[in-house]
């Protein structure tokens, strides 16, 4: 049982730790209390003899536990009004008519890692449920070609593509020309099918080239429509914490954020902001991940702060809020 007392104890230890990542010392919080440092050690004694403090070995002061930020979150914490200027930066994300859907979820995210100084992480829909708008295809040089995809979504995917044979630009007009024809419109999943079936009997065998653009093509569909949208903004952000200055620690954080297998996994089924601390989320026992599914015009994606386990919990669930909010509307 805690009572309001050791409540607002719990809460100004844990909001003041968010903000210093030092311990907590009973003696700096008697001004606040109006009572001894010797009366807030023993409720700080209790509080840690609970499970929600822990002490270092460092200092004398206290540290919240994993089980201490929960209890937090869950009884304690409300969420935090954002400032006029947070506001301002993504209101004019929002107000970007220019942009596609899918550009104004990474944008305001972008954001958001700027405004916390943690790491975003967006899941769009599989690339199945995209259809395409049309391909490109831009000579580098004469065995070195980029391929660009455009989906209905707004989605833009580049390759690099090398074949042996030289092309000429006449060439690649036509093969991609016939291509466009076929294909526009079509899901991703459904692109290798329609190339196999209905584009590969009309290329030339006779005209090498074009038989090498099509074989080009068609192996950047396969890698293609087996991908998520998915996009890490400033994993540095995470990583420059306190928390991480161990060089192995340091190290493991960061090939986490490279591994796509993981980071697919942070994909969230529930509408509501949700908040994983520490041993509850599949990424890492040391960090903390927010968040929340949307789901917009028939798109379904992921939204997700990644961040020590002292975060800035109000502000950043008030931040999801407010983009999941806008970005509907």
């Amino acid at each position: 049982m805690v009572n309001d007392r050791q409540k607002e104890l719990l809460k100004l230890i844990i909001e003041d730790y968010i903000k210093t990542a030092r311990p907590v010392s009973s003696k700096s919080l008697c001004i606040t209390f109006d009572c001894s440092s010797a009366t807030l050690r023993n409720e700080m004694s209790y509080l840690e003899e609970i499970g929600l403090l822990e002490k270092t070995h460092t200092s004398s002061g206290r540290v919240p536990s994993e089980k201490g930020y929960r209890y937090y979150v869950d009884n304690i914490m409300k969420p935090k009004e954002l400032t006029g200027e947070d506001v301002l930066k993504l209101q004019a994300i929002f107000a970007n008519k220019s942009l596609v859907l899918n550009d104004v979820i990474s944008k305001s995210m972008e954001i958001v890692s700027e405004l916390t100084n943690y790491t975003s992480i967006v899941l769009g829909s599989s690339s199945s449920y995209n259809k395409i708008s049309k391909v490109e295809v831009i000579p580098i040089t004469d065995t070195n070609l980029v391929a660009i995809v455009v989906t209905d979504k707004g989605h833009v995917e580049n390759r690099n593509i090398s074949i042996e044979e030289k092309v000429s630009i006449f060439e690649i007009k036509q093969t991609v020309d016939l291509i466009n024809k076929f294909i526009v419109g079509t899901p991703v999943d459904e692109v290798s099918m329609k190339l196999e079936l209905e584009v590969k009997p009309k290329i030339s065998d006779s005209v090498k080239q074009q038989k090498a653009i099509f074989d080009a093509l068609y192996n950047v569909f396969n890698d293609f429509k087996e991908e998520t949208d998915m996009k890490v903004n400033k994993p540095s952000n995470t990583l420059n914490q306190p928390e991480f200055n161990n060089v192995d620690k340091f190290r493991s954080i960061l090939n986490k954020f490279e591994d796509k297998t993981l980071i697919n996994r942070i994909k969230e089924e529930d509408n509501g902001i949700n908040i994983y601390i520490g041993s509850e989320n599949e990424f890492d026992n040391d960090v903390t991940v927010i968040k929340t599914k949307y789901s917009i015009n028939g798109e379904e994606g992921t939204l997700a702060l990644v961040g020590p386990k002292r975060m800035e919990y109000d502000r950043v669930t008030t931040l999801l809020n407010f983009i999941k909010e806008n970005v509907g509307k």
